[in-house]
């Protein structure tokens, strides 16, 4: 725990991630810091946009998969997209939880079901059991937003951050996970893990997802945000809505967490009962080619990853341990098929 009060989860290359507890959720949280912004600043209903955010918080059970990474009580920001009770939030908070609560309109915890998860973008979605009494927020595009942009950060209240788009990149996670273009903001705000960016004309363009060092590109100790854009969600909506994740082939998965150092693919560790765990793979492996192809760093190792075909293909690596180099082969999983979540398992 922070000293702050905020909830840390994994933290490798300079990300972090982190959920933040709510009062009338938890008895034992604290509240933010002092607000950065206050709604005499902006020039949208702040007020609107306010009342369309609820905390929510999620208990998942100790054997689910991502439990010892994530932890097994998550807490975090919502956003009401849908007239039925309708909540987005980034999906680390809510994956394989068995409970789930959101606060009506009164500030009373109300329960909700997991919706939706969605591997490639980092979204989730719930809904309440019953009406919340919320306004619904409307979508802009990050296209619309440039480097320099004025935006607002908000999990509602007192945690609200007036912030500059200082990026818009592609983003290489270390948990097997990209985003062509994601949104990079400073300063940072301090419960980031599903917060909500608003733009000055008080439409919704991102999800907040991690706490950076690197937001201006290139710059060291550059502390701030990124955002998973609202855009992300839109074309694959209905199909969330309809499965609780996007229709198609599922990408492979070899679980692994790896970072790039000096022009290589370092395995940093090896999620427990997965494809990698399953061939020994080790901390400290270096990967220096997929399939023949050379690895250079993250971006490399997902092309060949995923360009190899669905999940279940076979991969064969080029690796290095200790100073001598070995080829091994690996079959890939579906992620999905690891996780505690029964609607997928009808």
């Amino acid at each position: 725990m922070a000293d702050d009060g905020h909830e840390e989860g994994p933290r490798t290359n300079g990300h972090k991630v982190n959920g933040h507890k709510h009062p009338a959720l938890s008895p034992t949280g604290r509240v933010s810091p002092p607000a950065a912004a206050s709604s005499e600043d902006l020039p949208f209903d702040f007020e609107a946009a306010r009342r369309a955010l609820t905390p929510i918080q999620s208990e998942v059970p100790e054997d689910a998969f991502t439990a010892g990474i994530l932890g097994t009580e998550r807490q975090g920001g919502g956003i009401v997209i849908g007239a039925d009770s309708l909540v987005l939030t980034i999906g680390y908070v809510v994956v394989e939880a068995e409970s789930v609560a959101v606060l009506n309109a009164g500030g009373e915890p109300i329960e909700a079901d997991v919706v939706a998860y969605d591997f490639e973008s980092g979204l989730g979605l719930v809904r309440a059991i019953e009406p919340l009494g919320r306004p619904v927020l409307e979508f802009g595009t990050a296209r619309d937003l440039s480097e320099g942009s004025t935006v607002v950060a908000s999990c509602g209240g007192a945690e609200t951050v007036m912030q500059k788009i200082v990026s818009k990149r592609r983003f290489c996670g270390y948990w097997e996970y990209r985003l062509d273009e994601a949104l990079f903001t400073m300063p940072v705000h301090p419960n980031w893990g599903g917060a909500a960016l608003l733009g000055l004309d008080g439409l919704l363009y991102g999800v907040g997802s991690l706490y950076v060092e690197d937001a201006r590109e290139g710059e060291e100790e550059a502390v701030g945000n990124m955002f998973v854009p609202i855009d992300l969600l839109e074309p694959v909506l209905d199909e969330l809505l309809l499965d609780g994740r996007r229709s198609g082939p599922p990408r492979p998965w070899i679980g692994v967490y790896a970072a790039e150092q000096n022009g290589h693919l370092i395995i940093m560790g090896v999620a427990p009962s997965g494809p990698a765990a399953a061939i020994k793979l080790a901390q400290g492996d270096v990967v220096l080619r997929v399939n023949e192809v050379a690895i250079g760093g993250l971006n490399d190792f997902y092309d060949q990853l995923w360009g190899a075909g669905p999940a279940g293909v076979e991969l064969g690596l080029t690796l290095m341990r200790d100073g001598r180099v070995f080829e091994s082969r690996i079959r890939t999983a579906a992620r999905d098929s690891f996780l505690k979540i029964p609607r997928w398992e009808r």
